[in-house]
């Protein structure tokens, strides 16, 4: 059992940043793969980066590549998304994700724990 535990989400104008950490705890042995999904309204969940459980690989959207970055802090077992250059269309609420193995897979049934999630709203 993985819980998890996001915060840094608010209210940003276009071309603004925000970073976004995800902190993670484990009651028994876990060195798996965390992402970021977001859910717009009307829309469906969405794949946003993923990285693996030593940071060594990280993966992202179309929509985001060159503008987010995801890291670890594998000491702390928490997992940052800074946000750069942000959009209204990036507007949605944030999921970090964490799975049992250690390859940032982008795919969102691969991933077994989840935290609640922190609005991201950005303005034009």
């Amino acid at each position: 059992q993985v819980q998890l535990a996001e915060s840094g989400g608010g209210l940003v104008q276009a071309g603004g940043s925000l970073r976004l950490s995800c902190a993670a705890s484990a009651r028994t042995f876990w060195r798996g793969a965390m992402g970021w999904f977001r859910h717009a309204p009307g829309k469906d969940r969405n794949f946003v980066a993923a990285i693996s459980w030593s940071g060594e690989t990280a993966n992202y959207s179309d929509s985001v590549k060159g503008r987010f970055t995801i890291s670890r802090d594998t000491a702390k077992n928490t997992v940052y998304l800074q946000m750069n250059s942000l959009k209204p269309e990036d507007t949605a609420t944030y999921y970090c994700g964490a799975r049992l193995g250690g390859i940032a897979t982008m795919t969102e049934e691969n991933y077994s724990f989840w935290g609640q999630g922190t609005e991201v709203t950005v303005s034009s």
